[in-house]
């Protein structure tokens, strides 16, 4: 008999709602690292690791540029008004999405800090 586990499974788009509605920033976790394909992410909830270090203190404002990734913190300060090459609505939402992101586990933790996830294992199914 094969032995199978329950797993605690969040959609893609409501992982992506609750940080935009918690944080007001434009966020799709499917967008970062060059886009993700369909299939699933695990993710433990507090981490004791995340990327955070490896993160940038800023980046360039270039829509679908090289450098991807900020820390949560330049992220949390930085305005979603402000306009990207001189562009606003769609090309700022892309950039943001695509290349001014957070760690997932450092915005984890810090929904679990704000008693909006519970402890616990995750899988997130990207799809679309």
């Amino acid at each position: 008999m094969v032995k199978v586990k329950n797993v605690q499974m969040i959609e893609v788009q409501d992982w992506n709602k609750l940080v935009t509605e918690t944080y007001n920033r434009p966020y799709d976790f499917q967008q970062q690292d060059d886009c993700k394909s369909r299939g699933t992410f695990h993710l433990t909830i507090p981490s004791d690791y995340t990327c955070e270090e490896e993160m940038n203190d800023e980046i360039p404002e270039i829509i679908d540029g090289l450098e991807m990734g900020v820390k949560f913190k330049k992220w949390l300060e930085r305005s979603p008004n402000l306009p990207v090459e001189g562009k606003s609505g769609f090309y700022v939402n892309l950039w943001w999405e695509r290349n001014f992101y957070p760690d997932i586990s450092a915005v984890a933790n810090d929904l679990h800090e704000k008693g909006l996830i519970e402890a616990g294992e995750y899988v997130i199914n990207i799809d679309w």
